[in-house]
């Protein structure tokens, strides 16, 4: 590992208090599980030194508010509301997040909101990490981040606005972190969509792997 998971790196303003309830994180708790058990999300002293991984979000409401797993959530096996939080306002140019909730949102918030913000057609985020998928990207013809962006910060929500630019990233609605190990973030018009996508790709990328053996 070149660089620890979880770690917030933007500068977030939080108002501790619970601001979601049950209803409110139904459908993102149930694909969590999904991810869960995929082993595309958790925490496991196996890997990334022990650190939780990946994270989840939706959008809710109005002006790119959106529900996103907590930091370090990646070890609970049964998620509450209270382990979610509310991004009320992200600016990723001045790498300022505004949150509330129980607990702070996810170190990846950054990224969400910058998907958030460059497609309205956008309402589901993962951040996946599948090495499958990771290792085997050009062969599947993902959009790639440059390997020298880090993860959580201003420069990674340039290169997603980038690849939003200079590729058909939009229409694929899934795309791998080329500087963060096994991070594939897939997103959609809703949860099923982007869920879709992230296990269509990791069942091709199954694929190629067993036929390389």
């Amino acid at each position: 590992m070149t660089e620890l998971e979880g770690v917030i790196k933007f500068q977030l303003d939080f108002s501790q208090q619970t601001v979601l309830t049950t209803a409110d994180v139904l459908e993102i708790n149930s694909w969590r599980t999904t991810m869960l058990q995929l082993g595309m999300l958790g925490q496991t002293p196996t890997r990334y030194d022990n650190y939780g991984f990946g994270n989840i979000s939706q959008r809710f409401g109005s002006d790119n508010q959106f529900i996103i797993s907590g930091t370090q959530t990646g070890g609970i096996a049964n998620m509450a509301a209270n382990d979610y939080a509310l991004v009320t306002a992200c600016q990723p140019q001045q790498n300022q997040i505004a949150a509330s909730g129980a607990t702070q949102p996810s170190s990846e918030a950054m990224t969400h909101g910058q998907l958030y913000q460059l497609s309205n057609n956008i309402n589901f985020v993962i951040h996946a990490h599948c090495p499958q998928i990771w290792q085997l990207a050009s062969k599947l013809g993902l959009p790639q981040t440059r390997a020298d962006v880090p993860y959580g910060t201003v420069a990674m929500a340039d290169e997603v606005a980038r690849l939003f630019a200079e590729t058909n990233v939009l229409q694929q609605g899934i795309f791998t972190m080329s500087g963060h190990e096994d991070g594939v973030v897939a997103f959609g018009c809703n949860a099923e969509q982007a869920g879709q996508r992230l296990i269509a790709c990791y069942a091709v990328a199954l694929g190629l792997d067993m036929g390389s053996d």
